[in-house]
């Protein structure tokens, strides 16, 4: 029997949306309370499979909307499935939404004991790393400015730096290279290139196939939330890429 860092088994996520413009929230709350919305049901995901070995690096493709994200969010356990099974083992950084688990108000020093103790860390072991998520980053100059002032590609360094500081035993990363420049997405690709070689289970989502093929092993092509194909990420790409007329 095979032994799965991440099992998911017959995967169905299912949402109630509105089927009614509503220009507001308390518009929303109104209608609500006389039951004047109606809604309809929106199916994110259906029967998903997914078993993935320890060290393994797989990447998700497809479309805006095709379920990607709503993936990760199931196996980082911030989404329950309607229906089916995920069993996660090990320790998890997550990098879902840029911005997530940090306070805009706050400074990116004060942000990164944040975004750690959210994590998982405790507060000696970010201290001992504070050091080196800083110099990463390469934000030594920012530290004691407020994160709302940041780039969208500032943010991101900092989410990145401070989830793999450590070696997580699977890290899920969203685009995460779709914003900074290019020396940095270099940086951030070679990190993670050496967290593969250590060990470290990999879920990655992108529109670069590219960069899907160089740093993933399988793929799992998603289209509105149905699997299409699932086999070794260069297959994968390619049936993509000849579907989208690349």
């Amino acid at each position: 029997m095979e032994d799965y860092i991440i099992d998911v088994n017959n995967v169905t996520v299912r949402f109630n949306k509105a089927n009614m413009k509503v220009d507001n929230i308390k518009e929303y709350v109104v209608r609500l309370l006389r039951r004047e919305l109606m809604f309809q049901e929106f199916i994110a995901l259906k029967d998903i499979n997914l078993q993935v070995k320890k060290g393994e690096a797989w990447g998700l493709v497809g479309t805006n909307g095709a379920g990607k994200s709503t993936l990760l969010k199931v196996i980082s356990r911030i989404l329950k499935p309607y229906k089916g099974t995920v069993d996660v083992k090990g320790s998890v950084a997550a990098l879902i939404e840029l911005g997530a688990g940090i306070d805009p108000n706050m400074t990116a020093r004060e942000n990164i004991f944040l975004n750690g103790t959210l994590l998982g860390y405790k507060k000696d072991f970010i201290q001992e790393k504070f050091d080196e998520i800083v110099e990463f980053s390469e934000l030594q100059d920012f530290l004691d400015s407020p994160v709302k002032n940041f780039s969208s590609g500032m943010k991101a360094r900092l989410g990145f730096s401070i989830a793999t500081s450590v070696q997580p035993d699977i890290l899920i990363a969203d685009e995460i290279l779709s914003v900074g420049d290019v020396r940095f997405k270099k940086k951030c690709s070679e990190r993670m290139q050496n967290m593969l070689s250590n060990g470290t289970t990999l879920l990655y989502v992108s529109h670069n196939m590219k960069s899907i093929e160089q740093l993933c092993d399988k793929a799992l092509w998603l289209d509105h939330g149905v699997p299409v194909m699932q086999g070794t990420a260069k297959e994968v790409c390619a049936a993509y890429n000849k579907k989208m007329g690349v």
